[in-house]
């Protein structure tokens, strides 16, 4: 256990932004799933937009590795381009 007033502080602090954290990861794989299980294009594009605005955000906020976020875009592309063959 931390002694120091700032490491409890700290302790308190980063146990909210897990919890935090944990929603917002949760919410961007909800997201990417969603696309994969649209088999509609139009349906596909629409979940493809809110997806990779989405994963930008959290590379941006530093959730994710900006390179697994592109990593992500490239493969939700990828399905629906794909689907529209």
């Amino acid at each position: 256990m931390p002694q120091h007033k700032s490491s409890i502080k700290r302790v308190r602090q980063d146990k909210k932004k897990r919890i935090h954290n944990r929603a917002l990861r949760s919410k961007m794989r909800t997201l990417y799933k969603k696309v994969f299980l649209t088999e509609d294009p139009a349906e596909a594009e629409v979940a493809l937009k809110q997806a990779v605005a989405y994963l930008d955000r959290m590379a941006v906020k530093g959730i994710v590795h900006r390179n697994n976020a592109a990593n992500k875009k490239s493969n939700l592309v990828r399905y629906v381009n794909a689907l529209s063959k």
